[in-house]
């Protein structure tokens, strides 16, 4: 892996040159200008512990100067420390756990309708799973039967409804996109048309979704940011922490039939 591509926390060997004498005073300057205080900041941001290897400790300290513009010395003077209590540390701590209901759906995607007049019984049984055992065609419009049973299947009420719409009010609405969160849209010009799905990537422009009746299929499909309703979330869930999503997803569709 070339150096520029690593993290500026990733253990690496020094590269800074000095005599071991010099070596000697930016480990007496760690051991008294913070210690474990200073692997908290560092902890924070990211970085391994290391505070058995200082030599390794120091070359992140480097790192870190350098990503900070500050003069890379190796030492945790006031200046470095002072970076590191202002670093933006929210999208470096513990990733947003993916919510079962979008693991429950991710393991469904390229589910499709059968040809002809047959019928998949997976996609039928989503509808039972929604709780409409009675339709027993995969041709019945299915997106919101999909996100229904994937939230009964992950023990969440759903909205118990086929209809996108329903969503809307559903649950908790969220002022953002959120992974996992339930999107709707409205489809075309019509007044209550929709559609419904699960968001897994946003950018300023368009909402990823994966949804069911995508095309007649389960997969992920760009929508127009602008065409999004509402999001929502389970009222029995704590609301997601804030996070950055995917701006893009390698093989999402556009221009899919929600029909």
């Amino acid at each position: 892996m070339d150096a520029r591509d690593r993290p500026w926390y990733a253990p690496q060997e020094p590269t800074h040159a000095g005599s071991d004498a010099e070596m000697r005073h930016r480990r007496e300057q760690h051991r008294t200008g913070g210690g474990s205080r200073f692997q908290v900041l560092l902890d924070d941001v990211g970085a391994p512990r290391m505070t058995d290897e200082e030599d390794r400790t120091i070359a992140a300290v480097t790192a870190f100067q350098r990503s900070a513009g500050l003069v890379a010395d190796g030492i945790a003077g006031p200046k470095t420390q002072a970076a590191l209590q202002k670093a933006d540390i929210s999208e470096r701590r513990e990733a947003v756990d993916k919510p079962g209901w979008l693991v429950l759906a991710e393991a469904l995607n390229r589910l499709k309708e059968a040809p002809g007049a047959a019928n998949n019984p997976q996609v039928v049984k989503l509808f039972a799973d929604a709780g409409f055992p009675g339709i027993k065609t995969d041709s019945t419009a299915w997106c919101a039967a999909f996100v229904n049973a994937v939230l009964e299947r992950a023990g969440h009420r759903g909205s118990r409804s086929l209809a996108a719409s329903s969503f809307e009010s559903w649950g908790v609405g969220l002022p953002t996109p959120a992974l996992g969160a339930i999107a709707t849209k409205k489809r075309g010009n019509s007044s209550w048309q929709g559609h419904t799905g699960l968001v897994v990537g946003a950018n300023k422009d368009q909402v990823f979704l994966l949804g069911g009746n995508q095309s007649d299929a389960v997969n992920v499909a760009a929508f127009k940011r602008s065409e999004i309703v509402a999001y929502r979330w389970p009222a029995d869930v704590p609301l997601p922490a804030p996070h950055k999503l995917p701006t893009t997803i390698a093989g999402a569709r556009s221009g899919v039939s929600e029909a």
